[in-house]
C-alpha cells in the first residue's frame, strides 16, 4: 500500500513539477520593466526618435535595458531603476505657484548640466524628473537611492542634442 501512496504522490508531483517550471520560464526572466508609451504629435514623435538615437549606453553606471512594450520614445537602464519617456504631457506641478516659490516639499525646479528639470518625490521615495524649456517634455523615473545626480548628468548631453530649447506641447497631465 505504501508503494502504490508514494507513486501516487510522484506521479501527482510531476505535473506540478513540469507547470512550476513552465511557469516560471514563461515569467518575465529578462527583468525588462513595462512603461506606458505617450501619445505625443508628429513633431515632438521625430524629437523623441532623435533622442532615442543619442541616449547613453550607461546612465549612472547602469546598462540600457529597454521596457516593454518597445518603443523609440522610453527606454531602460539597470533592470527598471532608471525609465525614460519622451512626449509626456506637462506635468500639472510645472506651473504652481508653489513649486517656482519653493514652498512645495514634493517638487522643486532646478537644473543639471545646462538641463532644467521638475523634480517631484514619488510615493516609496522615488524620484520623477521632468524636462522644462525643451520643445519636448522627457520624463525620467528613478527608483529610490541616495543620490540622482548621476542619471540627470548622463542623460543631459542627449537632451540637449536632440530636444531643442524652446516651449513644449501645452497638453497637461491630469492632476493624481
Amino acid at each position: 500500500m505504501n508503494s502504490f501512496r508514494h507513486r501516487h504522490i510522484s506521479v501527482i508531483g510531476l505535473p506540478a513539477l513540469v507547470l512550476l517550471i513552465t511557469a516560471a520560464g514563461c515569467s518575465s526572466a529578462d527583468g525588462n520593466a513595462s512603461a506606458a508609451v505617450p501619445s505625443p504629435d508628429a513633431k515632438t514623435t521625430k524629437l523623441c526618435q532623435s533622442l532615442d538615437e543619442v541616449l547613453p549606453a550607461k546612465v549612472d553606471g547602469e546598462s540600457r535595458e529597454d521596457p516593454s512594450p518597445a518603443s523609440a520614445l522610453t527606454a531602460g537602464w539597470g533592470d527598471s531603476a532608471i525609465i525614460l519617456r519622451c512626449g509626456v504631457p506637462r506635468p500639472p506641478k510645472m506651473i504652481d505657484p508653489k513649486v517656482a516659490e519653493g514652498r512645495d516639499p514634493d517638487a522643486v525646479a532646478g537644473g543639471v548640466e545646462g538641463v532644467r528639470w521638475l523634480m517631484e518625490k514619488q510615493d516609496g521615495g522615488g524620484y520623477r524628473f521632468t524636462t522644462a524649456s525643451r520643445r519636448a517634455y522627457v520624463e525620467v523615473t528613478v527608483e529610490k537611492g541616495p543620490d540622482n545626480s548621476g542619471v540627470l548628468i548622463d542623460l543631459a548631453p542627449a537632451i540637449k542634442k536632440a530636444i531643442p530649447e524652446g516651449i513644449a506641447n501645452l497638453q497637461v497631465t491630469p492632476a493624481t
